[in-house]
């Protein structure tokens, strides 16, 4: 009874030390990306799930300033100004304007992308990898919620420079989103007008506005 007690013991220290120091890091890489003017994502994003044999693939780019961003992928250009989320689509000379709701976003939104893990979540040190002479510190992330749609998430952390390198997402059904980063850039030399929509040239262009 006595050595159960002294294992349970070592076991809670040492959980309490991994939380901890994860709780450590991920402030850190928070801190570290509040304090850039601007930041620019290249990505790469897959989708997959082994039971339902589905694998997709596919590339994107990001630049986010505060709350704002405009995000490519998949042929459509998404803007959110602080207060809309405009959804291009070329394709369909369409584009549809929504409110942005906070209440409402519960996903891991761009502009949350950074900072996400701030609220709603345990965390605890995972992997550690070799990434082509980067150290990749992972930290698992398990919601607080036991009824989250999201079952657990792996954040890769360059330790060096203390920036997101990988994003790994499972849901409750199984599928995954991983999200690697090809390139992250900051304070790059940004257009005045980059996160402003303007609703008279796609009008004139004959695109169909779509007002949710």
């Amino acid at each position: 009874m006595k050595k159960l007690s002294i294992i349970l013991i070592a076991f809670f220290i040492t959980t309490l030390s991994q939380a901890q120091d994860a709780k450590s890091l991920l402030k850190e890489v928070s801190a570290k990306a509040k304090s850039y003017d601007n930041i620019a994502i290249d990505f790469k994003y897959n989708l997959s799930n082994s039971k339902e044999n589905v694998s997709q693939e596919t590339r994107g780019d990001v630049t986010l300033q505060g709350d704002k961003y405009v995000l490519n992928m998949l042929g459509t250009t998404r803007i959110f100004d602080g207060k809309n989320i405009y959804t291009i689509v070329p394709e369909d000379e369409e584009v549809t304007i929504s409110a942005y709701n906070a209440k409402d976003d519960k996903e891991i939104t761009p502009s949350k992308m950074l900072t996400f893990y701030e609220k709603g979540y345990n965390y605890k040190m995972d992997i550690e990898q070799n990434v082509k002479g980067r150290k990749i510190q992972y930290v698992k992330l398990i919601p607080i919620d036991s009824k989250a749609e999201i079952k657990d998430i792996l954040l890769g952390i360059d330790v060096q420079t203390k920036h997101i390198y990988k994003l790994i997402q499972t849901d409750a059904k199984g599928t995954k989103y991983t999200l690697t980063v090809n390139s992250f850039k900051t304070n790059q030399p940004v257009s005045k007008t980059l996160f402003t929509f303007d609703e008279a040239k796609y009008k004139k262009d004959g695109y169909y506005i779509n007002k949710l």
